[in-house]
């Protein structure tokens, strides 16, 4: 881990040769959720290939893409296309770019997903606002020496998410008759979808919805002392006794037409955040 401090310098110097503000908050978007860019009034954009240290996103959907702009107000880096593990990048990659957002001043992480629901409860196309995570891919961004200019050697996870942030998100769905349910997210490795005595196997340890990003992101964030709030759209359901192959072309076009939803809470979640910093309760 000692190494990352100078690899954050130098991709820090980077963006901040192309952009001068200070983000308020980071933005993860995920399988088929890249539009929310089109909201942004972009000050300044960079390719994932031309920031030092900045893997490059090989997903199907993800872009590849740092923005750089004002959102309700709020100034922003979203990352348009995010990595995962089973791109073949370690967990440190992985979520170097959030290590980036907070040294250059973020304060809050936006982190979506597209996920299978295990809740049967749940149906395609919903939004779950994350409220607490498990984690099961077998590897830990924090993993190492740990270097205390990034954060604590043993970071606590009793609320890796905001409860204020869930409650308000519930709250901004309510309000828009967008629905939207509290669980749990767990993260596996992948590529692979799991069996159905793996799902049966998730659903039991008390997750609600499965996927393959997420974690490692929120863990470095809690790590660096940022707050979090997380947004899963449904995409299919993984119930083990009425299972159905999954096809990653319905998948991403579940996301993307459930996209408008998640946009709205995103929004409703700057503008809450422009409210409170115009008050000082931010």
């Amino acid at each position: 881990m000692l190494e990352l401090y100078q690899q954050i310098e130098e991709a820090t110097e980077k963006i901040r040769s192309v952009w001068s503000k200070k983000p308020h908050a980071g933005i993860i978007l995920g399988t088929g959720l890249g539009s929310l860019v089109e909201q942004i009034e972009v000050e300044a954009t960079l390719e994932y290939e031309d920031i030092p240290h900045f893997p490059k996103s090989t997903a199907t959907s993800h872009r590849g893409r740092l923005v750089c702009g004002m959102l309700k107000g709020v100034p922003v880096m979203a990352m348009e296309g995010r990595l995962h593990m089973y791109e073949g990048y370690s967990l440190k990659a992985i979520t170097l770019p959030v290590r980036i957002m907070k040294a250059l001043g973020a304060e809050l992480l936006v982190v979506s997903n597209a996920s299978g629901g295990m809740n049967p409860y749940f149906n395609c196309g919903d939004i779950m606002v994350i409220e607490d995570q498990i984690n099961l891919m077998g590897d830990n961004p924090l993993i190492g020496i740990n270097d205390d200019r990034l954060g604590p050697r043993f970071p606590d996870m009793c609320e890796p998410f905001e409860q204020k942030l869930v409650d308000t998100t519930l709250e901004i769905a309510r309000n828009e008759g967008i629905v939207a349910h509290k669980g749990v997210f767990v993260a596996v490795a992948g590529p692979n979808l799991e069996t159905r005595a793996e799902y049966r196997f998730l659903r039991t340890i008390g997750a609600d919805a499965v996927g393959m990003s997420t974690v490692p992101e929120v863990l470095v964030a809690v790590h660096a002392g940022l707050r979090v709030v997380g947004l899963s759209i449904i995409t299919d359901m993984c119930l083990p006794d009425a299972l159905k192959p999954a096809v990653v072309e319905e998948i991403i076009a579940i996301a993307g037409a459930a996209e408008p939803k998640l946009r709205t809470l995103v929004l409703g979640i700057l503008e809450a955040e422009a409210a409170n910093l115009s008050t000082g309760c931010g």
